[in-house]
C-alpha cells in the first residue's frame, strides 16, 4: 500500500490526505508564485478532502477553470478545485500543509505557469 501523506490548514479545520509524489510542482504564474504552493496533482497521485470542504472560500478569475481553496477561519490556501469552466475533476492539494519532514526527499519541478506552461527543469 503506498504511503499517505496528511496535511491541514493552520486551524485544523481542512484536512487532506495524499499518496505520496514523485515531485512537487512549484509554479511561478502570478498567483501560484503569491501562495507560495508547492502543489501535488491528483490524478496522478490519489488525494483526498478528508474534513472542511465545506469550509473553504473560493477565488477564481479569468476563464474560471480552477478555483484556488482556503480555510475560512485561518486563510490558509489548502487545495484547488476545478472551475465551474472546468472540463475535468482534476485538482491538486498544497504540500506546503504538509509536515517539512515529509517533503525533504520529494523533488521540486518548476513549471511555466507564467508564459511557456513548460517544466523549466
Amino acid at each position: 500500500m503506498p504511503e499517505k501523506l496528511k496535511g491541514a490548514c493552520h486551524c485544523g479545520a481542512v484536512t487532506f490526505e495524499v499518496t505520496r509524489p514523485k515531485y512537487l510542482v512549484s509554479c511561478n504564474c502570478s498567483i501560484c508564485r503569491r501562495y507560495a504552493a508547492l502543489w501535488t496533482h491528483c490524478p496522478p497521485n490519489q488525494g483526498a478532502i478528508l474534513t472542511g470542504s465545506d469550509h473553504v472560500m473560493r477565488y477564481n478569475w479569468g476563464d474560471q477553470m480552477i478555483d484556488f481553496c482556503a480555510c475560512k477561519t485561518c486563510g490558509c490556501i489548502t487545495h484547488w478545485a476545478p472551475g465551474k469552466n472546468a472540463d475535468q475533476e482534476r485538482f491538486a492539494l498544497n504540500l506546503r500543509m504538509a509536515s517539512p519532514s515529509d517533503l525533504t526527499a520529494i523533488p521540486v519541478r518548476h513549471f511555466d505557469g507564467a508564459d511557456s506552461w513548460t517544466y523549466l527543469d
